[in-house]
């Protein structure tokens, strides 16, 4: 994946917990043009690689426009963008690529929830240059915590619903209504899992192909259960012990090693290692079933138990 070095030009928040980053390159090079749904995979301040959509029009970009959530239980992607990554700063970013691309119907329905209204947003205004028949219900929190929403609202006045469920349980937004008569609609939807949950369960119904959804978190790289183990660089002779809340790659980039990664979400297969001993937990999207017993994707997986000797 070619990657480019560019600099921070522009950067507000949008609410206390998302801000907005314009990015333009360093040396002056043409951007490569993009669809809505896009994606960059960018280095943050900390090395992590993290994916964002990408905001702004794709047709002959000068620049790439993000917006990140500092997340409350960030392992250091999101907590270092918004914490060192000032007008000025330079960080590595990875061409666009697209895992959620529009399709050419008449008639969408663009579901968003909280930061999910990223690739919505984009989206959105794509389809609307188009004359397309669009609607959008923009599910979250609260007002102060709804990024875009006061221009969703100007520019979409009449096609948007917009919903605040305090955090309640019991109010959150009902589905049904929108998807219980399946249409010729195509439904676009990006949000946290429950959102994305729901939405499959209510649309089950629906001939394939119709309901499209774009997840930011597709693994949990760390789970509630998770324990400490080590790892043994065979070609170093060290160990490294990975906390129960980091993952092999952070722990290795925390101790000093140099990796190589991109998605870090286990779905690209850059950070692929041998595995010489040990039983794995994978968690990734890539490995083959006869990969397995060799090899492991250090961004998302684990040791089953005890410790792991990699090829490193």
């Amino acid at each position: 994946m070619e990657n480019i070095k560019m600099r921070v030009e522009k950067r507000r928040d949008l609410t206390p917990s998302i801000a907005e980053f314009t990015l333009v390159p360093v040396g002056g090079d043409v951007l490569p043009s993009f669809d809505p749904g896009a994606h960059i995979t960018l280095e943050t301040p900390s090395g992590a690689m993290r994916r964002y959509s990408l905001i702004n029009d794709g047709s002959d970009p000068k620049e790439f426009v993000v917006a990140i959530k500092k997340e409350p239980n960030s392992r250091g992607g999101s907590a270092s963008m918004h914490e060192q990554a000032t007008v000025g700063s330079e960080l590595t970013v990875e061409f666009p690529e697209n895992d959620f691309p529009l399709t050419d119907v008449q008639k969408y329905l663009l579901i968003a929830g909280g930061i999910g209204i990223t690739p919505i947003l984009s989206m959105a205004r794509y389809l609307d240059k188009k004359g397309k028949m669009l609607r959008i219900i923009y599910v979250s929190r609260s007002p102060e915590e709804s990024a875009y929403l006061d221009e969703l609202m100007r520019d979409f006045d009449g096609r948007i619903i917009v919903h605040h469920d305090g955090g309640a349980p019991d109010a959150v937004y009902d589905f049904w209504d929108d998807l219980v008569t399946p249409r010729a609609t195509h439904v676009f939807c990006c949000g946290p899992k429950p959102l994305m949950d729901e939405i499959k369960a209510v649309s089950g119904h629906w001939p394939e192909g119709r309901v499209h959804f774009e997840d930011f978190k597709p693994i949990d790289v760390v789970r509630q259960d998770d324990v400490s183990f080590e790892v043994e660089l065979k070609k170093s002779g060290e160990t490294v012990t990975v906390p129960e809340d980091r993952s092999i790659l952070e722990a290795l980039r925390d101790a000093g090693f140099a990796t190589s990664s991109s998605c870090e979400s286990g779905t690209c297969g850059t950070c692929k290692t041998r595995l010489l001993e040990g039983k794995a937990d994978h968690r990734d999207m890539v490995l083959m079933e006869e990969e397995k017993s060799d090899h492991i994707m250090i961004c998302v997986s684990r040791a089953l138990s005890g410790r792991l000797v990699l090829d490193l």
